[in-house]
């Protein structure tokens, strides 16, 4: 059963530190239409700007996520957004005075009471997912992190954290299903080293930082002196280091809080790839900027998502729809014209075929001996008679067969050789009327598209 989109039922309103700025900022969530996704919206400037929550839009990951368009920017989104995406929410326009959402606890965990307070209502539009086919990967080798996107049926995260510190070494999280987000990972505050927090107060950062509002580690020896000074610094009681090398000012809320905080972080960060996703996010050693580069990576696959022009998912184990034995019996092409192997999928309006090109095909003997090229010609030839299974499939009988009438806007973007496997795909464009069928065609070879065109075919009784 498809599942509909998801808005609020009324605005909530959150007050609190800007964490760097230092600035009081009112934040408001309040309910948007179908397919508006998550937007902010700058109310404290001229026009009152917005700004799309895309990766493509991001400008900065170095003390937290910031969103810039044409000179307006809006910074640490990353909680904001883990708590709407972790509720399992579509559509808000988040409004704010200031450059940036407040910091609150260090967690999502008041924002996602705000949203429980707000309520939450299913709107009169389907939700569309994308849904990972084969892995996704982002990679940075120098510095030990890897992100991978794998097929699942609802999205999950698993996250490992690495450190060189005696206090926080190897840390795991998972989360198997938003169910449990409210729960098990959103109130889990954010961490920060010691001497990390050091370097931002001495460089005018954390303005609207509070050692209540964030996991301070210490892994490193250090006075009660100097530990009385940095508290007055941010003029928070006297504190002292726990046996585990927390301050001890808080408890953890979970043994493996910073790995489940980390999570969190994805779980915003990933909202940033514009669009639900269905697969598990498996992160080592993740952070903001390596979060984002994934997001930027899956933004471009949703686009190719959206446009249809990604190339369909071939598992070459898999049982074909039509053999070729099949085929033979829909079409009356044979040897040397018969350009499918095999169909893999056949929907009501899609139809995927594939063409494995070897050296000893005919045509290379001429085209050409000593730089083998498989003519454009028959790539759209190839590219007609799958989409002529597409129709001749639907029929009652096989008393037909499809001519066409017409081929446009055929654009051939790379050469196909011996050994590639092509992928077809054509879709109907329009209903088929008065025995007329319109399609589009496209031809990949792996991920890139290497022909494409539009065909228009009539359906004839055979004599």
């Amino acid at each position: 059963m498809a599942i509909k989109q998801k808005t609020l039922a009324n605005p909530v309103t959150l007050t609190g530190k800007g964490l760097h700025t230092g600035c009081m900022v009112t934040m408001t969530l309040k309910p948007a239409e179908v397919n508006f996704g998550f937007k902010f919206k700058r109310v404290d400037i001229d026009g009152q700007p917005v700004i799309d929550a895309l990766a493509s839009n991001v400008i900065d990951t170095s003390r937290g996520t910031v969103l810039e368009v044409e000179g307006v920017r809006i910074a640490t989104i990353e909680h904001t957004l883990a708590a709407l995406n972790g509720m399992d929410i579509d559509n808000v326009l988040i409004e704010t005075d200031a450059p940036e959402t407040p910091i609150l606890d260090g967690s999502a965990k008041l924002i996602v009471e705000a949203i429980e307070q707000a309520g939450v209502v299913d709107q009169d539009a389907d939700r569309q997912y994308f849904e990972i086919k084969e892995p996704i990967f982002y990679r940075n080798e120098k510095n030990g992190v890897e992100l991978v996107a794998l097929p699942d049926d609802e999205f999950r995260v698993n996250t490992l954290v690495s450190y060189n510190s005696n206090v926080l070494s190897n840390q795991y999280a998972v989360l198997n299903s938003l169910v449990d987000f409210k729960d098990q990972i959103a109130k889990c505050r954010t961490f920060v080293f010691l001497h990390e927090l050091e370097f931002l107060l001495n460089n005018n950062l954390v303005k609207g930082g509070d050692l209540d509002n964030a996991i301070v580690i210490v892994d490193r020896e250090i006075s009660q002196e100097e530990l009385d000074r940095i508290a007055d610094l941010f003029k928070h009681e006297h504190v002292e280091v726990k046996p585990q090398g927390i301050l001890n000012n808080l408890d953890l809320r979970f043994e493996n809080e910073p790995a489940r905080h980390k999570l969190l972080d994805i779980v915003g960060d990933i909202a940033l790839a514009g669009m639900k996703i269905k697969g598990r996010i498996i992160a080592t050693r993740p952070g903001h900027f390596s979060n984002v580069e994934f997001a930027r990576i899956l933004q471009k696959e949703i686009k190719k998502f959206k446009t249809k022009t990604f190339a369909p998912f071939y598992d070459p184990e898999a049982t074909p729809v039509l053999n070729v034995v099949q085929i033979r019996e829909l079409l009356p092409h044979r040897y040397p014209f018969l350009m499918v192997d095999k169909i893999i999928d056949i929907q009501e309006e899609t139809i995927v075929g594939v063409k494995n090109v070897t050296v000893n095909e005919p045509f290379f003997q001429g085209h050409f001996p000593d730089e083998p090229v498989m003519p454009g010609v028959l790539l759209t030839e190839a590219m007609a008679q799958i989409g002529g299974l597409l129709v001749l499939n639907s029929l009652p009988d096989k008393g037909y067969s499809t001519y066409f009438m017409k081929i446009d806007n055929v654009k051939f973007r790379k050469k196909v050789g011996p050994g590639d496997t092509v992928i077809f795909k054509l879709e109907l464009t329009s209903p088929i009327r008065r025995g007329i069928a319109n399609m589009r065609g496209l031809a990949f070879v792996g991920n890139t598209i290497v022909a494409e065109g539009e065909f228009m075919a009539q359906i004839v009784r055979n004599q």
